[in-house]
């Protein structure tokens, strides 16, 4: 189900300058980075890269749906954590990405856990967003 302009509550505006070996900045000035190729794949690393970037803003959302989740569910997730592994690499017509959500969630169980990170990853807009087009593992 896509949404509608008018149910559109914030917009980000981020511009690239000369793609992955260059500069990337938003439009209110908060985010204004170096981008580099990571020397894995032959560039300086003297930057971020757009894995880098795509790992902070995947972890981040995750995290907030997983306290959405963690609220719906009475569950506490408070001192939990969230990392997001984003790997690039080549496919069948050129390059895609794989990601790994992993959660360190201290205050429940390993099963409950297990739970939360699979009801969160059903309402998390990235993994919405990627749902059939990327592989995404999930682990406690």
């Amino acid at each position: 189900m896509s949404i509608q302009q008018s149910d559109v509550l914030y917009t980000a505006v981020a511009t690239a300058e000369n793609g992955r070996d260059g500069r990337v900045a938003t439009d209110d000035g908060v985010l204004d980075v170096v981008v580099n190729p990571p020397k894995a794949m032959g560039g300086s690393g003297a930057g971020t890269n757009p894995e880098q970037l795509f790992a902070a803003g995947y972890s981040a959302c995750f995290q907030g749906a997983l306290a959405v989740v963690a609220r719906q569910e009475k569950a506490d997730v408070s001192g939990s954590e969230v990392t997001a592994e984003v790997g690039i690499g080549k496919n069948d017509d050129g390059f895609g990405i794989i990601v790994k959500i992993s959660a360190t969630i201290p205050n429940v169980d390993p099963a409950t856990a297990k739970e939360l990170l699979e009801k969160a990853h059903q309402v998390c807009p990235y993994s919405k967003a990627t749902r059939g087009n990327i592989t995404v593992e999930l682990a406690v």
